[in-house]
């Protein structure tokens, strides 16, 4: 088990890329937090992986959200390892109807949401004198021009 001893934070774990990741890190032997802004999600992902994995609400377009988050983690398991920069949305509109909305919405979770919680867990581990390991996804869509594709 390569990750016997560990704990990983896994923002957006609750369902798809980020659910699978923490089910294979579990696997691997680590301790798994999912957090996620859909909570009774990341519970039943929780449940579903067992013991090594709990779950903790998060909001990544909020920084007082990432740092309560951060503070309960802490409290409840300990300074993380690895932190997973899962959370993020894709949407699709035609450029004449994104609003400006639209527009915060998708740089609050897929920037801002990443910068600041790096900013948070990163701070934690050197606090702690950990070196972790930070691990960020991006799309490859900003590489190649798309229909409906203009943030």
């Amino acid at each position: 088990m390569r990750l016997e001893g560990k704990l990983a934070v896994v923002t957006g774990g609750a369902r798809g890329i980020g659910r699978a990741i923490c089910e294979r890190y579990a696997a691997e032997g680590a301790r798994v937090v999912i957090a996620d802004l859909l909570i009774d999600e990341a519970r039943e992902t929780a449940r579903a992986i067992g013991g090594s994995a709990s779950a903790v609400a998060v909001d990544v377009s909020r920084l007082a959200s990432i740092e309560e988050m951060g503070r309960a983690v802490e409290a409840s398991v300990g300074v993380p390892d690895i932190l997973v920069n899962g959370a993020a949305i894709f949407s699709m509109a035609p450029l004449a109807e994104i609003s400006e909305e639209h527009y915060d919405r998708q740089f609050g979770i897929n920037v801002r949401g990443l910068l600041f919680t790096t900013k948070v867990i990163a701070g934690m581990m050197v606090k702690a004198g950990k070196r972790g390991k930070i691990i960020n996804f991006s799309s490859q869509a900003g590489r190649r021009g798309e229909a409906n594709v203009a943030i």
